[in-house]
């Protein structure tokens, strides 16, 4: 199925040949479309064209109105104002337009794919080794989940990566308490649940850490762990894997209760860079990049200095020989261009790093592994705040675990699902309370820009009033109940009826679909789709109160208003799905 051209993109067409046949130097010139609440739409871009041709704006626009096509798109369009022009589309039109998205077999709704797709990675979802997940780590999973999605739909070649921190000092440790209490990590049977694995290894973190700081031998035996770590030996790596291994099991447990496909492939860790680092310093020193700073290997920056005004570097090399987070991320860059062949390197990562990453992406252009052809983003989230406006944290002021958020969230939505239900077994509330609550916690954190702070307030985030996820999942089991009481009455354009208000402003929303998609996914802006579904909703709320779907005068109405509803459904479906949430048939 091709994809359909947009009404506005049409209507652009109509205009901009208009423009060019009035005043030829105009071809190519956008007229400035945008919705209106005057008309259908409005064009302003004729104000700039008469200033720049030193005409009338006025008669300019009045020109230009002679020579528009009216009749099957444009019905009406008229000069206002100070040459502003206000359009007004033929029902027809815009019925057609949505009978052609709704034929659409492949199941985009006629929204088309990228002519010149290129490769981007994206660096998002990266919990540490044998440490909890705690809400810190919600937004990168979640926002890069939904990019991940966006990016995939409009045609884009996407290779994920997960940078898992499973590398550093810290293992040293860690694996040598192992070695001295080999069942430490032993399960009890074949099947770990992600709870135990977490305990198994919270447990062990704790007893090191406890050995670690009150044993100074063992802490000179752990320290010469780090060196073999480094230094491959077979066996410290084999314990060293141990841990992977149920940190894996855990973070797997997670991103299920999160609904969120994470494969075992697309996990490559601090470590899986590890051969690369000496290289990498060695390029950058060799290239004059990065230089020889208290024996440290640092790259220095004309614009970043410290409160004492001394330069602040970045250090790539430490002066022990050791690396830093910079070496990886910079070997990383090089694996992701020279080997993945990336365009784009899109990192979901909290703003507070911002300044490092600043510093990375700038000094791998330096070096040239960054070139024009080659861009790189920091996708930079903000914090998640408690009610109180603060940083989120338990009462006894630790940092709040992941699992227990989404608990919390999963049991108000079935709260809030079996006050509903009507029909629903007990099975089927506890699945629409886990797909409820899972995405009212993903909607709250994607219905908001990423780079600012939002307040995690759970009664508001299952609220079925107002801006919420479960509004839409309400709107589309809504829609889902009509069609199944149409019984036999199948959904069918209609061209020839003419609209009410509420079926022209729904469908001409409908419409913006793809368009929507398009500009949230250049953007990486999960949160215009998601105002975008909230709209829509709203829409069909007030199309449902105005305009009797089933009880309409004649079948032929019926079958329309069945057909804008259920194009209503697909289209919220489509779009839910792009934000990572379900969409229950029946709530």
């Amino acid at each position: 199925m091709a994809s359909v051209t947009s009404l506005s993109d049409n209507v652009q067409q109509h205009l901009a040949s208009a423009l060019s046949a009035t005043l030829p130097e105009a071809a190519g010139a956008d007229p400035l479309l945008r919705r209106s609440d005057r008309a259908d739409f409005q064009a302003n871009g004729i104000l700039a064209l008469a200033k720049k041709a030193k005409a009338n704006p006025r008669e300019l626009a009045t020109q230009v109105v002679g020579r528009v096509v009216t009749g099957d798109v444009i019905q009406d369009v008229e000069v206002s104002g100070p040459g502003f022009l206000n359009i007004t589309l033929a029902d027809k039109a815009i019925v057609e337009n949505l009978a052609a998205r709704y034929a659409d077999d492949t199941g985009r709704l006629g929204v088309p794919t990228a002519a010149d797709p290129g490769t981007t990675v994206i660096d998002y979802a990266q919990p540490n080794v044998a440490k909890e997940m705690h809400v810190g780590h919600l937004r990168s999973a979640v926002i890069g989940d939904s990019v991940v999605q966006l990016l995939e739909f409009t045609g884009e070649n996407v290779i994920r990566r997960h940078h898992i921190g499973d590398w550093g000092t810290q293992f040293g440790m860690l694996i040598q308490y192992l070695d001295e209490h080999p069942h430490e990590l032993d399960h009890k049977d074949d099947r770990v649940t992600g709870e135990e694995a977490m305990s198994n290894l919270d447990r062990l973190y704790k007893a090191a850490r406890k050995k670690f700081d009150s044993d100074e031998e063992f802490k000179t035996r752990a320290r010469r762990r780090v060196v073999d770590l480094q230094a491959g030996d077979p066996h410290t790596l084999a314990t060293w894997q141990r841990f992977v291994d149920e940190s894996k099991i855990y973070f797997f447990s997670v991103f299920e209760k999160l609904d969120m496909e994470i494969r075992d492939a697309d996990i490559v860790g601090e470590s899986g860079y590890n051969d690369m680092l000496a290289e990498t310093c060695r390029l950058l020193e060799e290239s004059g990049v990065a230089v020889r700073s208290e024996g440290a290997l640092c790259v220095f920056f004309d614009d970043i200095k410290g409160p004492d005004g001394k330069p602040v570097p970045l250090i790539v090399q430490k002066s022990d020989g050791g690396y830093g987070y910079a070496a990886t991320d910079l070997s990383a860059i090089r694996d992701r261009v020279f080997n993945l062949k990336a365009n784009t390197l899109l990192y979901v990562v909290d703003a507070r790093q911002a300044l490092h990453f600043r510093m990375v992406f700038e000094t791998a252009r330096r070096a040239g592994w960054l070139s024009d052809d080659v861009t790189a983003v920091q996708l930079a989230f903000g914090t998640v705040l408690g009610k109180d406006g603060k940083p989120f944290k338990t009462r006894e002021g630790e940092t709040v675990r992941l699992v227990d958020l989404l608990d919390e969230a999963i049991d108000r939505a079935s709260a809030v699902v079996r006050e509903k239900a009507q029909d629903l077994s007990e099975e089927e509330i506890a699945e629409r309370g886990a797909q409820v609550g899972i995405g009212a916690v993903k909607y709250a954190d994607l219905s908001t820009s990423a780079n600012r702070d939002y307040k995690f307030d759970l009664d508001q985030m299952v609220s079925l009033n107002g801006d919420t996820s479960v509004y839409l999942q309400y709107a589309y089991a809504r829609i889902q109940s009509i069609l199944r009481k149409a019984g036999e009455v199948r959904p069918a354009a209609h061209p020839e009826l003419p609209l009410a208000d509420a079926e022209r402003a729904l469908g001409l929303h409908l419409d913006s679909f793809a368009e929507t998609v398009r500009e949230a996914a250049a953007e990486y802006a999960p949160h215009k789709l998601a105002a975008y579904l909230y709209q829509l909703a709203s829409l069909f709320t007030t199309f449902y109160d105005k305009c009797p779907v089933l009880r309409a005068e004649t079948p032929e109405q019926v079958e329309n208003r069945l057909f804008l509803s259920d194009l209503t459904a697909r289209t919220l479906h489509q779009g839910m799905t792009l934000l990572g949430i379900r969409t229950p048939e029946k709530l």
